[in-house]
């Protein structure tokens, strides 16, 4: 189990404590979901500098190339890290016919009417971790040895202190249409 002191941050050695307050959006008050992304970027430090711009982006968690994880959120915040969200149902082949209208602002509509599990966790309710990892070609690299060690201690650890069944945890293109290449090498 983490220890999350009243910030929302977790205090463990493995974790560096790196506040992006830019990234952080209104109050997180429950935990469904974790979604593992890749950045895009080829280093951490690029992605922590982003992280700092206006109108910035971000996830809770960066894992970098070595391994290291950053927090650079509050798990009291929410990351705009989803974007709209797919139809869960499409996926566990049980939708109605409207929910096949393929539309991404409408189904990003109906799905957040929904709870989890009837629907993919969302901004609201998840918990991000970007993996450094840079795309070429539309296709984006390996996660390697050293962050796959860490993302799987982190999901573990998440998992177990937000209660966050492992069935919610999923590749940013599960829940939402981005590239599918997107943390496909990520295990936990």
């Amino acid at each position: 189990m983490l220890n999350i002191d009243s910030t929302g941050y977790i205090v463990n050695g493995r974790v560096k404590r790196t506040p992006r307050p830019v990234i952080e959006h209104g109050a997180l008050t429950k935990v469904n979901g974790i979604i593992v992304h890749q950045t895009g970027g080829s280093t951490g430090a690029s992605s922590l500098s982003s992280y700092t711009l206006p109108n910035a982006n971000g996830a809770h968690f960066l894992i970098d190339k070595d391994g290291t994880i950053y927090q650079c959120a509050s798990l009291k915040k929410q990351t705009w890290h989803v974007g709209k969200l797919k139809a869960r149902c499409v996926a566990e082949h049980r939708c109605s016919p409207k929910e096949f209208k393929y539309n991404p602002t409408a189904e990003n509509k109906r799905e957040m009417k929904k709870e989890v599990p009837q629907r993919y966790p969302s901004n609201e309710d998840s918990v991000g971790i970007e993996i450094v990892g840079v795309a070429t070609k539309d296709v984006y690299e390996a996660v390697n040895a050293e962050q796959n060690a860490s993302l799987k201690w982190l999901v573990a650890e998440l998992s177990s202190t937000l209660g966050v069944p492992m069935t919610e945890v999923f590749r940013h293109p599960d829940v939402s249409r981005k590239n599918e290449t997107e943390a496909s090498t990520a295990s936990w």
